[in-house]
């Protein structure tokens, strides 16, 4: 739930800090007093678009903050986990900062986020719901989503399935369609293709063979080097015809002190070491001598492998500037011939595998109609329901569900939903008969029954109760109410049938100070609420009658919030 907000510069809102409760709260007060802004800040909060313009005249910037309080299992803790953001304390704090000069700082629980980020965030945590939000329901085109949201349960998984489907068909019924575009590019690259795997697998490349080659070319280049430093080093140990070596010196020193080890354990010391450098010397000389030995100029070897470097180069000047480059190529463009030939153990062409992807995704697509056509029933029976509800009860809903003639990424059905608002006439498309209270309560019903309004902490309703009073607003009215034993409802109305209902009753009242004008919020109190309720029956006149009406109203509300509690 919303706890906290805090407004600053904000349209006509100096500041203001506004504390909210769980269950239904009412913002009631007069046209233009501010009630809607207080709405749109917190619609910024959960990353609607901003503007400069909205900023406070003479202020630098608009400072909008919301502590939100979330239930264990709410999804946004998922999103902020995806994101690195803590929430550890179960609490989420927003701050959203609008400057003058149009740029935007978005905070969540102390990280900065863009304001994409900010709206995955905020459309799992606030469903805000206003007065033209029925427009939806006039776009046919969303009526297929607003279906799937009902079925989600069931649905969810298989439309994944469908379309991840479908997008491996549209990637290659692209290719195909490329292939077909220019059959002689086509073939040209498939030849260039077979051209460059057979020219690099018939060098058959090792890894790190360059390296390796190029190691062994400098050792053949700098023979006569080798040749002499390793005997030059081993005539320094072992020594020559003409003087004694390293070697020897070290063994009679050796020899000398071993005389005299045992009187001082410094000479026994320096006899030890002595000897480890006597042995050490000697195995060096058996080493230089094995290389000695082994070491042999091979002209033949040395053009070996000059010419297969030269190959190799070759290579690299089409490849790769590495054997490893050359080879991540290689690998690349099988992969790619491996596609435009098409798998030969599944299919001749690309033709054929997009014909088996066209069957298969067929055969899901069916399987998704069959289950929209299940839950648009269920759709039907609860929509009638809620409607009946709310005075209704005549109506007839329908979700009609067309064949659509080629697939799509949400299958092959075209669902749209018709509505028949008074007996005897024909159905028609909602979108060409419903009056506007009539979509205000279609869009309450399904409200009250979709899924996801479950998930989200906060639902607030900005006028939806617009173009309806008397029985049909008390009927609204116990709606919300509804949906508040769920999730926190905070709703705006000018309806007192919708205010009566409330738990906690805000009001919001404009104020002229020093030529300026503000916006203050006021929680009122059960009388305060009585005599507010009765403004809004009778106009400006409050009388003693007005006060009463506004007392039995509240009564009533009283022993529908009872009912609705005990249903």
């Amino acid at each position: 739930m919303l706890l906290e907000l805090s407004i600053t510069d904000f349209a006509i809102i100096e500041h203001l800090d506004i504390d909210f409760q769980s269950g239904m709260t009412v913002l009631t007060g007069e046209t233009g007093a501010g009630k809607s802004i207080i709405i749109d800040a917190v619609g910024l909060l959960v990353g609607g678009r901003g503007s400069h313009d909205l900023i406070r005249t003479g202020a630098s910037k608009a400072v909008i903050q919301g502590n939100f309080i979330l239930h264990d299992d709410n999804p946004t803790y998922n999103v902020l986990d995806d994101l690195g953001i803590d929430h550890s304390d179960g609490n989420v704090i927003i701050e959203r900062v609008i400057f003058a000069n149009g740029r935007n700082s978005c905070r969540v629980n102390g990280i900065m986020v863009n304001i994409a980020t900010l709206k995955r965030i905020g459309e799992t945590i606030v469903d805000i719901q206003g007065q033209n939000d029925h427009q939806e329901l006039m776009r046919p085109e969303r009526h297929i989503q607003l279906l799937d949201d009902y079925a989600e349960d069931e649905l969810t998984d298989i439309l994944q399935s469908y379309q991840a489907q479908y997008d491996t068909f549209i990637k290659l019924r692209d290719l195909n369609q490329k292939k077909h575009q220019n059959e002689k590019q086509w073939a040209q690259r498939v030849d260039m293709l077979k051209f460059q795997i057979k020219e690099i697998q018939t060098a058959d490349l090792h890894e790190n063979e360059d390296t390796d080659l190029v190691a062994e070319r400098d050792r053949l280049n700098n023979f006569q080097k080798i040749h002499d430093a390793l005997l030059a080093s081993y005539e320094g140990i072992n020594g020559d015809e003409d003087a004694s070596g390293s070697i020897d010196s070290i063994g009679s020193a050796m020899s000398s002190m071993q005389d005299i080890e045992e009187l001082d354990p410094e000479y026994k010391q320096i006899s030890d070491n002595l000897s480890g450098a006597f042995f050490a010397l000697q195995d060096v000389a058996s080493q230089i001598s094995d290389q000695l030995s082994n070491l042999e100029f091979d002209q033949d070897r040395l053009d070996q492998v000059e010419q297969r470097l030269n190959s190799i180069y070759q290579l690299k000047h089409k490849y790769g500037d590495s054997v490893s480059q050359i080879l991540e190529y290689l690998a690349k463009i099988k992969q790619e011939l491996a596609q435009m030939s098409g798998d030969a153990e599944a299919s001749d062409d690309l033709d054929n595998q997009l014909a088996a992807l066209k069957s298969d995704l067929i055969k899901r697509a069916t399987k998704i109609s069959d289950v929209r056509h299940r839950w648009a029933k269920k759709l039907e029976k609860a929509v009638h329901q809620q409607l009946s509800d709310l005075y209704m009860d005549k109506a007839v809903f329908e979700v009609n569900i067309q064949q659509n003639r080629a697939l799509n990424r949400l299958g092959a059905d075209r669902v749209e939903f018709y509505i028949q608002t008074n007996p005897g006439e024909k159905m028609l498309p909602l979108v060409k008969s419903a009056s506007g209270g009539e979509l205000s309560r279609i869009m309450l019903a399904l409200k009250t029954m979709f899924a996801k309004a479950a998930g989200v902490t906060s639902i607030i309703f900005d006028e939806v109760d617009t173009g309806v009073s008397g029985r049909v607003a008390q009927a609204i009215g116990n709606k919300i109410y509804t949906i508040s034993q769920k999730s926190q409802v905070l709703c705006i109305t000018h309806l007192p049938q919708v205010a009566a209902m409330s738990d906690h009753h805000d009001f919001i009242e404009k104020k002229i100070a020093n030529d300026r004008t503000t916006t203050t919020i006021t929680e009122l109190t059960t009388a305060q609420s009585v005599a507010e309720i009765s403004r809004m029956l009778s106009g400006t006149a409050i009388t003693k009658l007005t006060k009463e009406h506004a007392s039995e109203l509240l009564k009533l509300a009283d022993e529908e919030k009872q009912k609705i509690k005990d249903s």
